[in-house]
């Protein structure tokens, strides 16, 4: 079955202050759905990013979910709607795949993957990263964190790169907290962030008061989680969702709340918009996407007053 890049754009209105305890702390409408990239037969796994007034969407195509040709596409938009191929990272050697995108600090855009290796070395997967001044022409690979360990996603706080790197060897998932003063040699902050339930996939955010929350997947039988940490984010409480969880990413939406987008399993896979609370664990989902099967991986941003989901 064919898999292809949407672009949604949603409109958010929060609850009024003096509604039900129950009701939903926001609505959302959907303004616009459309697929922008259909070029390979599986297209999936996306990040995205607004810089500079242009749109970068990134992810992975090939053949099929797990492929030897698997690359990281770079595509751009002005104007969200009419999208070009930038560039087009491939390997003789991996797989390439579930591509995200950020900013650092000095103003240059970093891309990252993971290396699934064709011949196994000592390890199976190594996380990559590249970098680019305009998002068309990138340097070489390099290899960040740990053999083994996929650093999901990457995020800049404060001149300091954040991931959550996760053991892809079978039979002994766990997570561990990464930092970064260059996004290219990173240390071990915490060896054992979450350990059971297959914890994997991740997102984390940063609040004004320097805050850390992690939206955190788990399989096995695993509800998601969410979890909080202050600087120097070494100890995290951690609160069941109450629900199965894929693909997370979220954010906080100025006026809103705290909105994610994950890929939800019953009563049908799905890609859903839900309000998080990290502070109880509340989970809720807001509106399902046009979606279904291996769905979710999205891009968050916020821009003119709504939510661009990739």
């Amino acid at each position: 079955m064919s898999r292809f890049v949407c672009l949604a754009v949603f409109s958010l209105v929060a609850a009024p202050a003096l509604s039900a305890q129950d009701a939903a702390p926001f609505t959302a409408e959907l303004v616009s759905c459309a697929k922008i990239w259909n070029e390979a037969p599986h297209n999936a796994f996306t990040g995205l990013i607004h810089r500079g007034g242009e749109w970068f969407c990134v992810f992975r195509e090939g053949q099929g979910h797990v492929s030897p040709d698997g690359a990281l596409r770079v595509i751009t938009s002005k104007d969200g709607e009419t999208w070009v191929s930038a560039a087009r990272i491939t390997s003789d050697t991996a797989d390439l795949r579930d591509a995200q995108i950020t900013e650092t600090p000095d103003g240059r855009l970093m891309l990252t993957g993971a290396a699934a290796w064709h011949t196994p070395k000592p390890a199976t997967h190594m996380t990559m990263a590249y970098f680019s001044k305009d998002g068309r022409e990138w340097t070489p690979g390099v290899e960040i964190g740990e053999p083994d360990y996929w650093l999901w996603r990457v995020i800049w706080h404060k001149g300091t790169a954040y991931g959550v790197g996760y053991r892809t060897t079978k039979g002994t998932r766990g997570t561990r907290l990464y930092k970064s003063a260059d996004g290219v040699t990173f240390e071990t902050l915490v060896p054992e962030l979450v350990t059971d339930g297959e914890a994997n996939e991740s997102s984390i955010q940063f609040l004004a008061d320097d805050t850390a929350v992690c939206l955190l997947r788990r399989d096995a039988g695993g509800n998601g989680l969410v979890g909080t940490a202050r600087p120097p984010y070494k100890e995290w409480a951690w609160k069941d969702l109450g629900q199965r969880i894929g693909g997370p990413h979220f954010m906080e939406v100025p006026g809103v709340g705290f909105v994610a987008a994950v890929r939800l399993y019953e009563p049908a896979a799905r890609t859903a918009l839900c309000a998080l609370d990290p502070a109880t664990g509340a989970f809720q989902e807001i509106l399902a996407l046009p979606s279904g099967g291996d769905t979710s991986y999205p891009g968050l941003v916020w821009k003119d007053g709504l939510l661009w989901v990739s």
